[in-house]
């Protein structure tokens, strides 16, 4: 990427929501914003910036505006991410994919989104194995950035950015990183012990769910 496209590509990122919620289609805000600056991507992707973000986004790069396209999906009200404590289960799976993490747990313990923080981008929808999460609007008839502001981005993008910090130095401190058996991609040699690990925690959570559920009256 030349410096002008560079320039230009902070520029469109500053202009996104930083809901990082990936209905572009590129890994998060930055990435779309980097795509757009070099002509990879259009500028009507965002969903969760409407028709105002297209409009942001044309007067920055000098494109016309246009309608979303459709296939990352539609405008829509402000959600947040609300858990229910009754079949949580603390299997832990939501808490590294949320960008900003708004979510608070820890393993066999119920688990509380703090909806100040929560973008509504939904990535932790799919990750929970008992579908104890649901998306509920919190901004009535107000939609794209009428439901959003420029400070509550702000605040979302350094959230994103210590998320992100967080999860590297992580990966880099674990012991599958550290030893002789990892691979160039910094993959473990032995990759289905870890996933075999999450899927036996996830069965016994479960199980316990199931039994906590038995005994109810």
């Amino acid at each position: 990427m030349s410096g002008l496209q560079a320039s230009l590509a902070e520029r469109i990122n500053a202009a996104l929501p930083q809901t990082q919620c990936k209905r572009c289609a590129y890994d998060d805000c930055a990435a779309y914003a980097r795509a757009i600056a070099q002509g990879q991507a259009d500028i009507n992707q965002c969903p969760p910036g409407g028709a105002e973000g297209v409009a942001r986004l044309a007067a920055i790069t000098g494109k016309p505006a246009k309608p979303l396209n459709p296939i990352h999906g539609e405008e829509g009200p402000r959600t947040v991410a609300v858990i229910d404590e009754a079949w949580c289960i603390g299997c832990t799976q939501c808490l590294p994919v949320c960008p900003t993490d708004a979510i608070v747990g820890a393993s066999k313990v119920m688990h509380v989104v703090m909806q100040e923080h929560c973008t509504g981008c939904a990535l932790c929808l799919p990750t929970c194995p008992v579908d104890c999460i649901q998306m509920v609007s919190v901004s009535g008839t107000a939609t794209g950035w009428s439901a959003w502001s420029s400070p509550q981005a702000n605040a979302a993008k350094q959230r994103y950015e210590q998320h992100v910090l967080r999860l590297e130095k992580t990966k880099a401190q674990s012991p599958a990183h550290r030893r002789a058996g990892v691979d160039p991609a910094g993959l473990s040699a032995n990759p289905s012990s870890p996933e075999q690990t999450r899927k036996a925690a996830i069965e016994a959570a479960l199980e316990r769910a199931r039994q906590k559920h038995k005994s109810l009256p």
